[in-house]
């Protein structure tokens, strides 16, 4: 089985391409921060990050485009794919690239250091922006609703 599931921040903004031809598709590729913690000889923990590769493809990176920012913290899934190429200078260059299946935001608009413009669910039928008195990301319960709640 090939799945993969990463948890990170874009490094940048997603760099969104068409092919060419009648029936176009969108390809967005943008690179995820990956937290990776490692012991050095029994002594504190010391934090690093991996830098992963990612392509995605149709309404995927058409997402991508449409509300992926850097610094966004994201969850990636997909699987991982490998490949390699002859560069100008005659050596192979082995890849190794995530190819997602699908993105979700892992936390909320104002906990975006990078202060990215999406709305939580916006593109799965959510609203692109928060209404007002929301800011702690809850909305209020209007006065006057006599119908009990669906949880206790």
């Amino acid at each position: 089985m090939n799945k993969v599931i990463l948890i990170g921040r874009l490094t940048r903004d997603p760099e969104v391409r068409y092919s060419a031809g009648e029936g176009s598709m969108a390809i967005a590729n943008y690179t995820l921060a990956v937290d990776r913690r490692r012991r050095q000889n029994a002594g504190p923990e010391e934090q690093t990050a991996d830098f992963i590769r990612c392509t995605a493809f149709g309404r995927t990176a058409e997402f991508a485009e449409k509300y992926l920012k850097k610094g966004t913290k994201i969850l990636v899934q997909g699987r991982i794919q490998t490949g390699s190429y002859t560069n100008k200078d005659g050596q192979t260059v082995y890849t190794t690239d995530v190819i997602v299946d699908e993105h979700e935001f892992v936390e909320s608009k104002n906990a975006n250091p990078a202060g990215g413009d999406f709305g939580g669910n916006a593109g799965f039928g959510g609203q692109a922006s928060q209404p007002a008195g929301a800011a702690d990301g809850f909305m209020p319960i209007p006065d006057g609703i006599d119908e009990e709640l669906p949880f206790a």
